[in-house]
C-alpha cells in the first residue's frame, strides 16, 4: 500500500498504520513493524499476485505466532451486474484491456487457485482454498466508469497515451446500463487461508 493510499485509510483509535518499504530484512521487520511471533493475522485483499512471494512468505512466517497464526489473501475479480453490462463489460475486460494487464493478472483470472501458497489448512477444513464468497454492492453508473479507473490495466494504457474509456466504449457501457440510477455488483472473492503450522 502507498503513502497515498494510507491517507484515504478510514483513522481507526486501535490501528496503527505504517508505510514500509517495498522490500525489509528481518532486522528492518523488526524495528519496523513488530517482534517474531508476535501477529496473530496477516490479510491481503487483491494484493499477493504482485508480491515477491519467497521473500514475503518468509517474513509472514517470521511474524506470525506459532503454530496457530494465519495468513489470509484474497482477490476478486469481475462483478457480474446485469446480462447486459456483463457482456460490454466481459469484452471490454478481454479484448481492451488485455495488452495492458501485467502477467501477475493472470494469478487473479485464475482465483488465486495456481499461486503458490505454502501454509497448513486451519482448523475445521482440509485445504487452503480457494473458498469463493460473493459481496455485493450498490453501484452507479459512475462508480462503475471510476471502478474501470482504479485498474492498474487502464493506468497502464494511460500512460501509453490511450483512452480505453472513450466515448463510444462508455456509450456501449451507457445503452447497457439503461436508465437505473444504481444497480447491485456480485463481486465474487477467493480467500486464501492457512495456519503457519511450527515451520
Amino acid at each position: 500500500m502507498s503513502e497515498q493510499q494510507l491517507e484515504f485509510a478510514t483513522k481507526l483509535s486501535n490501528v496503527q498504520y505504517k508505510h514500509t518499504p517495498s522490500t525489509m530484512s528481518i532486522p528492518e521487520l523488526e524495528q519496523i513493524v513488530t517482534p517474531q511471533g508476535t501477529i496473530d493475522l496477516v490479510t491481503i485483499a487483491q494484493g499477493l499476485h504482485w508480491f515477491d512471494l519467497p521473500n514475503f512468505y518468509e517474513q509472514v512466517k517470521w511474524v506470525l505466532k506459532k503454530p496457530h497464526g494465519v495468513l489470509a489473501a484474497w482477490c476478486y475479480f469481475l462483478p457480474r451486474i446485469s446480462e447486459e453490462v456483463d457482456t460490454v463489460f466481459d469484452q471490454f475486460y478481454y479484448i481492451n484491456t488485455k495488452p495492458y494487464w501485467d502477467s501477475a493478472r493472470k494469478l487473479v483470472e485464475d482465483n488465486y487457485r495456481s499461486i503458490d501458497f505454502p501454509f497448513e489448512a486451519v482448523d475445521g477444513v482440509d485445504h487452503t482454498g480457494p473458498f469463493e464468497f460473493v459481496t455485493e454492492t450498490l453501484m452507479s453508473f459512475d462508480g462503475l466508469l471510476t471502478y474501470i479507473k482504479s485498474w492498474s490495466a487502464y493506468q497502464t494504457a494511460k500512460e501509453k497515451g490511450v483512452e480505453l474509456l472513450g466515448e463510444d466504449v462508455v456509450e456501449k457501457f451507457k445503452l447497457a446500463w439503461g436508465e437505473d440510477g444504481h444497480k447491485t455488483a456480485k463481486f465474487p472473492v477467493y480467500l486464501r487461508i492457512g495456519r503457519v503450522g511450527n515451520v
